[in-house]
């Protein structure tokens, strides 16, 4: 086979100003018309699309006959003179659409199959069709715009943090498991039988010892894993922008924040950000908002009228205010005349999300209240109630009362919803603000205690130190995030660098002083000798590209993402390894342990515990309450049974399809006896007539 002709120019750059001038151009097929004698093709490359014509009297019959046999995604590389087109023939719609090449030499260099689904219908096929063939999807024209606006912000993100003296520091993969947080990746070690390494779920530890070390400004575009539950703006393998710097305080690094972010939409989208960054606490959004990360695009805020709600006779505002409760709302300014379905909507949305029913007030243009609290409330307290929320004529004003957890979880949903509803979310408006002042510690109800709503190096703010452990909800971190439209883009804090501070938050946090020498104690020996105040910020950037492009899901901006089940259907990775590879890391020899005279025995595995009342549900059937230990011991002996015959080795034994030999068993089905039909209704326990009568248990 003879050498390729180097290509001279890209197919989308082609001008007028190469009009006259000999060109190679590579790339793929698009389109193919021919008009015999002449062959016309789109040829496509990363740049554009360029018309080419093969004229019979301008090509050797090999390669007209190359040209003639062309089809859809097969790779060329074709040679020849830059013309203009026919002014008939112009196509505005593309940037070389005034000129084409009039080939006189072609090669073929790949032949394609007909493809799973046409790229330019990519919108209307099924997204796991797309990833399975990614490598086809990568090649629309979305597709690659986004990877390269992704390039395009991470070179920016480089070029501000090195002229603002930040070095780069790529920080170790495989790493320690410091059970803290998500779920860990784990990878076993083949040196050291039955020891794990854990992927990092951020440079963390190691950006703090970095400092530790005296590298004052540190970066790094890292790779992070975290095992857990997927959505549309998570990812079990994710890219964060991790930063770190010494000798600053909280402010120091927020007004570095405001100042790289708007670099970044200046150089990557010239757009101007030209408003300070609001700060608003995390206990001001979670009452203004209903959540942490507030889309600042729309208004709606949330109200609290607890007080007001109190004076009322609506039995479930008053219960909800006796016992503790809150009453809070939300003004839809302009929407009295959400229709029926619309209100049945936002309600059914409300249950959804934990409340137990949705009250409102719809405000007529005249001023006339169309809800059914005018009969629990005096004219006074609803003039009172109105005001507080700012209510006018035309307005919409729907309510929550509950516990202040779960108020504020359905309204900040609601608040959500409503502004999709309502067309409020322009996705080239782009609103960052800081959120700022989080809790230092969150309960876990799963694990009884007080966890770090952060990370554990999280510096308290030193009015509340003495608080640590007589009164932990109360403490407040010196932690910050940034949100731009409703999306937390990252997270940090001001890191703990007094040794005695982060001994007292490990105690807090419930650790014993031989649980935090096995989880961290390389970093509290570190902290040792000499440790910098220091604090730092990390940002997704799958998750900045995604919003910055406008897409729905951080699949859109990755190269090969997983489905929300963590898995690629392009290689089918998770899969099944070989068993030597098993045996190698020592992992088949996990499933024994040791028993107290120092015999290996198997490890029983661990069974899920068995929902005997979802099974009931399923079967349909009712079970007794002093049967269903009984049934659930049952079911799991079956399991076990199970269980146990799968490790049978069945290695060598031939396969059967019966197991006895199936000579001589069948016979002629003749009956002996004929029934009359009373006899075979004599044992139904419910008849009619001549039929048995089954209840309707499906209607």
């Amino acid at each position: 086979m003879k050498n390729m002709e180097k290509r001279t120019v890209y197919c989308g750059v082609l001008t007028e100003d190469y009009v006259g001038k000999d060109a190679s151009v590579c790339g793929w097929v698009q389109t193919k018309r021919d008009m015999g004698g002449v062959v016309f093709i789109d040829l496509k490359d990363r740049e554009g699309t360029l018309q080419v014509v093969f004229d019979e009297s301008l090509l050797s019959p090999e390669h007209f006959h190359i040209a003639e046999n062309l089809k859809n995604q097969y790779v060329i590389s074709v040679g020849g003179r830059i013309r203009l087109r026919s002014e008939d023939t112009v196509n505005p719609k593309i940037k070389t659409g005034t000129v084409e090449l009039a080939a006189d030499r072609l090669e073929l260099l790949s032949e394609s199959k007909p493809l799973p689904f046409q790229l330019e219908d990519a919108a209307s096929v099924r997204e796991d069709l797309r990833l399975k063939y990614r490598f086809l999807d990568i090649r629309r024209e979305e597709m690659q715009e986004n990877l390269r606006f992704r390039h395009k912000v991470s070179r920016i993100t480089r070029s501000y943090l090195d002229n603002d003296g930040f070095t780069e520091v790529e920080t170790p993969y495989l790493t320690k498991s410091t059970p803290e947080g998500a779920r860990d990746y784990l990878v076993p070690s083949r040196v050291h039988p039955g020891m794990f390494y854990a992927l990092p779920q951020s440079p963390q530890i190691f950006k703090q010892l970095l400092m530790v070390g005296g590298m004052d400004k540190y970066y790094q575009i890292a790779r992070c894993f975290r095992d857990e539950d997927l959505r549309a703006d998570r990812q079990p393998e994710f890219t964060q922008v991790d930063m770190e710097l010494s000798f600053v305080e909280q402010e120091d690094v927020l007004i570095h924040l405001e100042k790289l972010f708007k670099y970044i939409f200046k150089q990557a989208l010239d757009v101007d950000i030209n408003y300070a960054f609001p700060r608003i606490t995390w206990k001001e959004c979670m009452d203004k908002y209903g959540c942490d990360k507030p889309d600042l695009r729309f208004e709606l805020p949330i109200v609290d009228v607890t007080d007001i709600a109190a004076k009322s006779d609506f039995s479930v505002f008053k219960s909800v205010t006796v016992s503790g409760g809150v009453v809070r709302a939300i003004n839809v300014c302009g929407k009295s005349d959400f229709t029926r379905s619309q209100i049945e909507e936002l309600t059914d949305k409300a249950v959804s999300y934990g409340a137990k029913g949705m009250a409102w007030i719809a405000v007529r243009p005249d001023g006339e209240l169309y809800t059914i609290l005018t009969k629990y409330f005096s004219d006074d307290v609803m003039k009172e109630l109105l005001a507080r929320v700012d209510a006018k004529p035309g307005d919409f004003v729907l309510f929550c009362a509950d516990k202040l957890a779960s108020v504020r979880r359905v309204l900040g949903a609601l608040r959500n919803d409503l502004g999709t509803m309502l067309g409020l979310k322009k996705k080239d408006d782009y609103k960052l603000l800081f959120v700022t002042d989080f809790p230092e510690f969150e309960y876990s109800e799963e694990e009884e205690r007080f966890v770090a709503m952060h990370h554990p190096f999280t510096m308290p703010y030193p009015e509340d130190l003495e608080y640590l452990e007589s009164d932990p909800e109360r403490v407040r971190a010196q932690a910050y995030d940034v949100v731009l439209n409703g999306v937390e883009l990252g997270s940090g804090s001001v890191r703990i660098h007094d040794r005695k501070i982060q001994q007292k938050m490990f105690k807090a946090l419930g650790f014993t002083k031989e649980q935090t020498e096995e989880r961290f104690g390389f970093m509290i020996n570190a902290f040792r000798y000499g440790t910098p105040p220091h604090a730092g910020f990390a940002f997704g950037l799958d998750r900045l590209v995604m919003l910055m492009r406008g897409a729905d899901s951080l699949r859109d901006v990755i190269a090969f993402p997983k489905t929300k089940d963590a898995s690629c259907l392009m290689t089918e990775a998770p899969n099944v390894v070989d068993m030597k590879q098993l045996e190698e890391l020592s992992l088949l020899s996990l499933s024994e342990t040791v028993a107290a005279d120092g015999t290996r025995v198997s490890a029983k595995k661990k069974t899920k515990k068995i929902d005997v009342d979802a099974v009931a549900a399923l079967a349909k059937l009712t079970v007794d309450e002093d049967k269903k230990e009984k049934l659930e011991q049952d079911m799991e002996a079956v399991i076990d049974f199970a269980n146990a015959l799968n490790e049978l080795d069945t290695a060598g034994v031939p396969v059967r399809e019966h197991l006895v030999p199936t000579s001589n068993v069948f016979r002629e089905d003749v009956p002996e006896q004929n029934f009359t039909r009373a006899e075979l209704l004599a044992n139904a326990k419910t008849k009619t007539a001549e039929y048995i009568t089954v209840p309707r248990v499906v209607e």
